[in-house]
């Protein structure tokens, strides 16, 4: 009986372990254009979840519902690299932390006067109910959706990086800017789209974890600084990297909270960044950077 307790906690786990690295996937995005993060992407999945909301509130179907958050999450992605990042980048200082930050502490705000601070509940077609998946343990479509919401990410990302004229630019600016500025490619512009890319998997992230959470100005206040631990663990070049971490971080936290109580559920994530800072900056599947003096 135990052993089916703890395989339905790591099922759960994981799929919150599938959020963290669909949030962690967009801080790739912007760091490998830019070596910027967005450290209010969190507040990103949280305005976008409420903007998504107030689309089914409506009474418009899901299937616009859903465009219309991805939209709103690409447009605030280009509003935080306009407002927050672009000025520091020229100026080749940091301040970006900081602006982002205020960015997001805005965000907050902004939201709280808008729609309040109740924690409200996201309508969805896809069912809740659960599945049985052998051994007792079942999962939900909802959960699963999460896992299929990731995968079918970076698929797309991979295929817009490698066939598109575009995505072949961005990834050149990824690869070296100066080169990439030499041949002709905008690095501001690979960087603005970036930032849209990473709003957008923000907005995804937000859709797919509302129904698991419901949706509140403070909804992805932890979210955030899990999601950066499972960044700087798998390192800030691999996807499949971030996947993995992902998971094994909702399996982990689950885990400890089963055995050390829900007191100790953060623990993990708090272990693994501190281990990852000193033992292997770059990450586990990240590589060190050389450079020319």
């Amino acid at each position: 009986m135990q052993w089916m307790i703890i395989g339905q906690m790591a099922v759960s786990g994981a799929a919150m372990g599938f959020v963290y690295a669909l949030v962690a996937y967009g801080f790739q995005m912007t760091y490998a254009t830019s070596k910027s993060i967005n450290f209010g992407q969190g507040e990103l999945v949280m305005v976008s979840a409420f903007i998504s909301l107030s689309v089914a509130d409506m009474g418009l179907p899901y299937g616009v519902v859903v465009p219309v958050g991805l939209l709103s999450g690409a447009l605030l992605g280009l509003f935080v690299e306009r407002v927050a990042v672009r000025f520091a980048l020229v100026q080749k200082t940091e301040g970006w932390i900081l602006m982002t930050i205020i960015v997001g502490l805005f965000a907050v705000s902004a939201a709280e006067n808008i729609w309040g601070k109740d924690e409200r509940p996201f309508p969805t077609p896809i069912s809740r109910e659960a599945l049985d998946i052998g051994g007792g343990i079942s999962v939900t479509p909802v959960e699963l959706s999460v896992a299929l919401g990731v995968i079918l990410v970076m698929v797309l990302v991979e295929i817009f990086r490698r066939w598109t004229l575009l995505g072949k630019a961005v990834d050149a600016v990824s690869a070296d800017r100066d080169a990439a500025e030499l041949m002709g490619i905008s690095a501001t512009n690979a960087i603005a789209i970036s930032y849209a890319l990473s709003g957008a998997v923000a907005a995804l992230a937000g859709i797919l974890v509302a129904p698991i959470t419901s949706v509140g100005p403070t909804m992805a206040s932890a979210l955030i600084l899990k999601a950066f631990s499972v960044a700087v663990v798998a390192g800030l070049q691999s996807g499949s990297g971030v996947a993995l971490v992902g998971i094994s971080l909702g399996v982990l936290e689950s885990l400890a909270s089963f055995y050390l109580g829900s007191g100790w559920r953060e623990t993990p994530g708090l272990v693994l960044l501190i281990l990852a800072l000193a033992l292997k900056p770059n990450g586990i599947f990240g590589t060190a950077t050389i450079r020319k003096v």
